[in-house]
């Protein structure tokens, strides 16, 4: 009685198990052209070629599948740093406001933003781009910190970068390289006035 039902039904779960696997073949094989596309651009970076490059990450930024998408975005904000800065720092803006990258993407594009800013922006700025990347549980949080320290340093507001020196010298998972220039940053501020 019901075996047109049953026959539709292994049809059915036949072609949507071959569909899937068409799907799964079909993105394996745009992450391999992407991947070889992605490694092209990156030997043309370490040739010093940064233009082309550049050229060749937003191509596959483009169109390539999403996390090699951000990764290509990203890198072409970093080669495009070698040749205008500022330029290079809207295009972390960009990838800083695109909430489809996921959190962490977001938040290293502001640090790199920052990065490239921290000598044109003010002390005030900087907070506002970074402050947020601070917090014990932010992955940045060591390089936000050396950043905002740099600039309230800059900013002549000694209070400022002391505390955020404080941050990074009593943060005990702060990497040795952060740890080294935050002692060479706080060797330069001015002792503290005994009362």
């Amino acid at each position: 009685k019901y075996w047109l039902v049953f026959i539709a039904a292994a049809i059915l779960i036949i072609a949507a198990v071959g569909g899937w696997r068409a799907y799964q073949y079909v993105q394996g094989q745009s992450a391999e052209k992407a991947g070889a596309a992605f490694n092209q651009a990156i030997g043309l970076s370490d040739q010093g070629k940064h233009s082309q490059a550049e050229a060749a990450f937003a191509a596959i930024a483009a169109k390539a599948p999403g996390g090699y998408r951000t990764l290509a975005r990203l890198q072409a904000a970093g080669q495009k740093a070698t040749l205008d800065p500022k330029a290079a720092a809207k295009m972390f803006d960009a990838i800083a406001a695109d909430g489809s990258v996921g959190a962490e993407f977001q938040a290293l594009a502001r640090i790199r933003a920052a990065g490239l800013l921290v000598d044109s922006i003010s002390y005030a700025e900087m907070k506002q781009r970074i402050g947020q990347d601070t917090r014990p549980d932010a992955a940045f949080r060591y390089t936000a910190r050396e950043l905002l320290a740099l600039s309230a340093f800059r900013a002549k507001d000694i209070a400022a970068a002391r505390k955020w020196l404080d941050m990074i010298a009593l943060d005990g998972e702060t990497p040795p390289g952060v740890r080294q220039r935050a002692e060479a940053l706080q060797a330069l501020l001015p002792p503290i006035a005994k009362s």
